[in-house]
């Protein structure tokens, strides 16, 4: 087990400083600051602001300085908020984690008893209707969807705010948005994953024995079939929080990803490598957890 932990905390390790790095020379290949800070001024006056930032070094200098910084929780300051990068993203970041984790427990309050209920009904109306609802919402962008949502339920009923998240009201889009990213995915996994199970021996033991039905799958079925669900839904953790970006864009929610998208047009640096890494993390940490959690389902990992 130790050992197992130990090589999972290395890989960790390894994600956390290849996100920094392919972040930071996407950044330094995008085009100079200055010249968005100082955009009128003499070329002496762009070397001197560039000389104060940092940004004459080389790039590995600059990328070493970077790593230095970060191992203390410094990311150095916003060159437009002009406030120390790390504190605007840990402000921020509750709203983003409220959205995701909010938009996660909606797709699985959805997708896993649909799931179960589609696969116990395999082929009848309601699993038909359930598989067609997963290549509908596989094929909508999050992006599509929140507009729709937007028009119908903001501009033409009135029922819901447009933008904002100073209310449950404008909390509801943007988590019904998000939410149709993943529970099309989650509700596919836990039907196939039933199929798997509810045909096997000891299911069949069960039933024979006179347990009732939902008991069968319930304490039965549903521990063995939550294996590939645990790791989809890790995954899907992550892409939830790249589709918070997008989301956040969309209803104008405070959270990180749209401070990232802002600090992206500005190429504010400290901001996007600090906003990155934070997510990156967040990504990391999510994905370590469930792999704890996946070797407490399936023993058979310890051995291997």
């Amino acid at each position: 087990m130790t050992a197992f932990v130990v090589r999972r905390l290395a890989r960790v390790l390894v994600v956390i400083v290849g996100v920094s790095l392919v972040t930071f020379a996407i950044l330094h290949a995008s085009g100079d600051p200055v010249a968005l800070i100082m955009p009128e001024a003499p070329e002496a006056d762009r070397a001197l602001l560039r000389q104060t930032l940092g940004l004459h070094d080389p790039l590995p200098v600059q990328f070493a300085r970077f790593v230095g910084r970060a191992l203390t929780g410094n990311f150095g300051n916003s060159f437009f908020h002009r406030t120390p990068a790390f504190p605007l993203v840990i402000e921020r970041m509750p709203t983003t984690l409220l959205l995701t984790a909010l938009s996660m427990m909606l797709a699985m309050a959805v997708a896993l008893p649909v799931g179960i209920y589609s696969a116990v009904k395999r082929g009848r109306a309601v699993d038909q209707l359930a598989t067609g609802t997963v290549f509908l919402g596989q094929s909508m962008p999050v992006f599509w969807t929140g507009i729709m949502l937007i028009l119908l339920f903001s501009v033409q009923w009135r029922l819901l705010p447009v933008s904002g998240w100073d209310s449950w009201a404008a909390v509801l889009l943007p988590t019904v948005t998000l939410s149709t990213f993943t529970a099309p995915l989650l509700l596919r996994i836990v039907r196939s994953s039933m199929l798997d199970v509810i045909g096997l021996d000891y299911v069949r033991t069960a039933r024979a024995k006179g347990v009732s039905e939902w008991l069968v799958i319930g304490r039965h079925a549903l521990k063995n079939a939550a294996l590939p669900l645990v790791t989809v839904t890790g995954l899907q953790f992550g892409l939830l929080l790249g589709g918070a970006v997008i989301t956040e864009t969309v209803f104008a929610v405070p959270g990180v990803g749209r401070l990232i998208v802002g600090a992206i047009r500005q190429l504010d640096f400290p901001v996007v490598q600090a906003g990155v890494f934070m997510l990156a993390m967040i990504v990391v940490s999510v994905n370590f957890a469930i792999d704890l959690l996946y070797v407490y389902l399936n023993p058979q990992i310890r051995i291997r």
